[in-house]
């Protein structure tokens, strides 16, 4: 498997392509700010075709190219229906002093093609199995990718859920913390300690790892303090 990625934009977002080998279709994960020439760098210097764009989650940060990307290479989005609508009105994602900053208005829209992800679905793409898993907390319709690499072991393309150190922060419009602890605890403490997490923002980790050291996973279940909050991206 092949895995590339690079920070986007003002926010490093960071913006994945997953294939199954170099010269090979591949999928694109949250193509966000100032993403489409970096992305096009990456695609030309693996010699891949992209066949879809799936999408964490709905803030601006992560979709803002999602459009010229999609129909650049005439491709479908995929994105849970409950952060849709962010597609083309990002500013229902952001707090009101954020929306001042870029002056009550944010410009975007959807792609031509958009398809809808739901919890446990099996996505078969560019010779990829990937698992959607809902995970609502960061945003109504947050959700995380699971998948295997050639060598067996499994990866998490995480979104803003998981980070090293830290989680997605749930204070903006449509989060909602019990939700995110919740999403952690089932859908991604479950898992092996192996696990690789690729998060929406700074540097791959593990599960393991993070149910070690990760200050926001302690003692999650059942004793978890549902008034820690954390600030990290969107």
């Amino acid at each position: 498997m092949l895995i590339a990625g690079f920070p986007a934009g003002a926010f490093q977002t960071n913006c994945f392509v997953v294939a199954a080998a170099a010269g090979e279709p591949c999928v694109v994960v949250d193509p966000g700010q100032d993403a489409v020439e970096p992305l096009t760098e990456l695609l030309a210097e693996h010699r891949l075709n992209p066949v879809a764009v799936l999408l964490t989650h709905g803030h601006f940060d992560h979709t803002f190219s999602v459009a010229p990307v999609c129909d650049g290479h005439d491709i479908p989005a995929w994105i849970h229906p409950d952060d849709r609508d962010l597609l083309a009105d990002p500013l229902k994602g952001l707090s009101a002093d954020a929306a001042a900053f870029f002056g009550g208005r944010l410009e975007m829209r959807e792609p031509r093609e958009v398809r809808p992800l739901d919890d446990g679905a099996v996505l078969d793409l560019a010779g990829l199995r990937l698992t959607v898993d809902h995970t609502p907390g960061h945003t109504p319709g947050s959700v995380i990718f699971s998948g295997t690499t050639g060598e067996g072991a499994e990866l998490i393309l995480a979104g803003d859920t998981l980070f090293a150190g830290s989680i997605g922060r749930t204070d903006l419009p449509g989060g909602d913390h019990r939700l995110m602890l919740a999403s952690l605890r089932d859908k991604l403490l479950t898992r092996d300690d192996a696990t690789l997490v690729l998060p929406g923002h700074g540097p791959t980790t593990t599960i393991g790892r993070e149910r070690g050291s990760n200050p926001f996973l302690r003692d999650l279940a059942p004793s978890a303090d549902p008034d820690l909050t954390v600030r990290r991206g969107l």
